[in-house]
């Protein structure tokens, strides 16, 4: 079938068969009627009126009783839907789930797709494979098809691109009503057509998504012009802004000129500064921000940049203006530290549910307990009850040393409850698993032991609010959802949580592994009241099983556990193959080239690294030897893959299991500290990842389809 065929077969319906005036006679004389020819028209009308209302009430039967296919129906039963189902609509998912899984476009023609939504998406898909099979005539007429019927669509942005070359005005359609779409940021990143305005596509992308590549060079490009062509005061404020966001400071200072820079754009410049090696003009230029304008949102974020160290200068502090310190829960905090713990009651009261108060409370307890003041460690931790729980990582947390702290204080039937609650409400994770330890319930953390049988995550709804990217997450066409996710975004405004968490879920499914579990941390170190169903698919998303040929040959090679391997890729790399550290480690297992060429006997190349399969064959038997250093103990093993086996060497040595959580916490590195909890937090969540932890009521899985779900968050908040 030729791509030029391939829409009205698509999308068409078959037209009605009538017969041939003589033989609906003699239907008619078979009913005993003598018709003549005005009683005979009337006649066929009822006839046809009565077929068609049978022919709708058949269909809003077949909707009422379809139930949705999954990507877990199996093949076959996806092959049965396609082939014998009654109902079309079940036919044309098993379709495009069988094209999902298999990449078999053909599966796809003659469905009848008619104004269903998603045949926009299957009109997608035709276009780019009559493209990419060099027929562009019939790419073209289905591109102009797609603009045609969808203008609304996702997949309307690639038509536009497509088809913009003949027709500019398209390219105008597609910056204006579609910006945040992937085909808006692929028009922008070619800048200097002569489709596109002066610097369109360098001003775009900086409002847009000054990350992407080619960006940093098209800004630079549109700062630097002169004359006509110069940028106006605006827009050379959303240029240097986002110049300062890439990390380049001066660069943006320069941009702006004579000009002076608006909050925003001097909150980038001074945090750029910061993280780039000038702290003394970061902190100068923040200061200023403060100073100069108090009351605005970009001075609180400034004056809590300036309280992020441990131990801030206490002139910096002064130096800040009374109305942001009165208003600034980090400065509170900041203050507190400075002051050995003097005054936290009073801010743990003010803003019991700030982020930069419960990082307080955590480094005043940690500090109580090291100490041996259990007391006051326990009155840090319990005080929680008033306020409220804290983001699930965050209060497993606290009540693992609360209960820790009731049993040095001789309480142990109210620790005990306290641990028991920690494991009944919370995931698999390093302060479940010491709770479990701390009653004696625990399995040992054998970490050579034969990997275990590994069960397949079962498939869970997305559960975003947009209905048409549900529909195609559920249909297995998760690069379309994605790109209709990405449709709809703005980054002036705060997704909600839940939308975050249908993000980060996107992001893994189409690979990016760097940007999706980092959202997904952070997001469960913010969420405080994920429903039960929300904290289980949040903590589930966050262990992918990726390389797992790879994993699975190093594991068995070098006697390790599987899991094992994936706790530390994940903390490492975030699964990403091509990442290299400032310290110049490389790849899955971040090795550096040393110990590389170490493992491996012979010279390396930061290339062979970054192929996963010889990074994680080396990777793994770093970790054996280790292992094997340290007679397989978890703690001090995992703690040498980040610090060295030489600076774990020198630090004083756990006495027993029971207070391996207190070694852990006195490692004196507060890197290794955060990553050895990290990997063993990893290893447990692989280890038990589908256990369940709370009762999972039913509402919220169920997904409706895409006419039956009204909410649009994005379309509702950017009218």
């Amino acid at each position: 079938m030729t791509g030029a065929a391939l829409p009205s077969t698509v999308l068409g319906r078959s037209k009605p068969r009538h017969r041939p005036v003589e033989h609906q006679n003699a239907a008619s004389s078979s009913l005993g009627v003598q018709a003549g020819p005005r009683i005979g028209t009337l006649l066929l009308l009822s006839v046809a009126g009565l077929s068609g209302l049978a022919a709708w009430g058949g269909q809003q039967l077949l909707n009422k009783q379809h139930q949705g296919l999954t990507p877990e129906a199996s093949q076959a039963r996806l092959w049965q839907h396609y082939r014998w189902a009654i109902d079309p609509q079940t036919r044309r998912e098993a379709a495009l789930l069988m094209v999902a899984r298999d990449g078999a476009p053909e599966l796809l023609h003659g469905q009848g797709w008619g104004r269903d939504p998603i045949a926009a998406v299957v009109l997608e898909r035709a276009a780019l494979t009559a493209a990419a099979q060099g027929k562009t005539s019939d790419a073209s007429k289905t591109w102009q098809l797609l603009l045609d019927r969808f203008p609304e669509s996702p997949g309307s942005a690639w038509a536009r691109l497509a088809l913009g070359n003949k027709n500019p005005v398209l390219y105008q359609q597609l910056l204006q009503q579609q910006p945040a779409h992937p085909a808006a940021m692929t028009l922008a990143a070619r800048d200097g057509s002569e489709a596109l305005g002066s610097h369109q596509g360098a001003l775009h992308l900086a409002q847009w998504n000054a990350l992407r590549p080619g960006a940093l060079e098209l800004m630079r490009d549109a700062c630097k012009a002169t004359g006509a062509q110069a940028p106006e005061p605006d827009q050379r404020q959303t240029l240097a802004q986002a110049l300062a966001k890439r990390g380049h400071a001066e660069t943006a200072l320069a941009c702006l000129q004579e000009l002076d820079a608006a909050p925003e754009t001097q909150l980038a410049i001074g945090r750029s500064r910061l993280l780039n090696g000038d702290p003394d003009s970061g902190t100068a230029q923040l200061l200023t921000l403060t100073q100069t304008h108090p009351n605005h949102p970009a001075s609180l974020e400034a004056a809590r940049i300036l309280s992020e160290p441990l131990y801030p200068e206490p002139g910096v502090l002064d130096a800040l203006p009374e109305a942001i310190e009165k208003r600034s829960a980090a400065v509170a905090a900041a203050r507190v530290r400075l002051a050995g713990g003097d005054g936290a009651d009073a801010a743990i009261s003010h803003w019991p549910n700030d982020p930069d108060i419960w990082q307080l409370q955590w480094e005043l307890a940690r500090e109580a307990f090291l100490a041996g003041d259990w007391n006051r460690a326990r009155d840090l931790l319990d005080r929680r009850q008033e306020d409220g729980p804290l983001p699930p990582p965050l209060e497993a947390r606290r009540l693992f040393w609360l209960g820790r702290s009731q049993q040095e204080l001789g309480d142990v039937a109210e620790a005990e409850r306290t641990w028991r609650r920690l494991i009944g409400a919370f995931p698999a994770g390093y302060y479940r698993w010491q709770a479990m330890e701390h009653l004696g319930v625990a399995e040992p953390l054998a970490l050579r032991s034969p990997n275990p049988q590994e069960h397949q995550p079962t498939w869970q709804p997305l559960d975003s609010q947009n209905g048409l990217v549900n529909e195609l997450w559920r249909l297995g066409q998760v690069h379309a959802a994605w790109e209709a996710w990405q449709a709809q975004g703005n980054p002036e405004i705060m997704p909600p949580p839940e939308e975050r968490l249908a993000e980060g879920r996107l992001r893994l499914a189409v690979g990016d592994t760097w940007l999706g579990l980092d959202q997904l941390w952070w997001l469960s170190l913010r969420w405080r009241d994920p429903s039960c169903l929300q904290k289980s698919l949040l903590h589930r998303s966050q262990f992918p099983r990726l390389f797992e040929a790879e994993m699975q040959t190093a594991a068995e090679r070098e006697g390790l556990q599987v899991n094992l391997l994936r706790a530390i890729a994940k903390q490492e790399s975030r699964f990403a193959p091509g990442v290299v550290s400032p310290a110049g480690a490389v790849g899955v297992m971040q090795l550096l080239p040393s110990t590389a060429t170490e493992m491996a006997d012979a010279p390396t190349s930061t290339l062979m690294l970054k192929d996963p399969g010889d990074n994680i064959k080396l990777g793994s038997r770093y970790l054996n030897q280790l292992l094997e250093r340290w007679d397989n103990d978890p703690f001090r093993s995992i703690a040498s893959y980040n610090a060295g086996p030489g600076a774990v060497a020198s630090w004083a040595q756990p006495p027993n299991a029971d207070d391996a959580a207190l070694w852990v916490e006195q490692i004196p590195y507060p890197e290794t500290r955060f990553y050895t909890k990290k990997v063993l937090d990893n290893l447990l969540g692989y280890l038990g990842g589908d256990q369940p932890f709370c009762e999972e009521a039913d509402g919220g899985m169920r997904q409706k389809r895409a006419s039956e779900n009204a909410t649009d968050y994005y379309q509702t908040h950017q009218k």
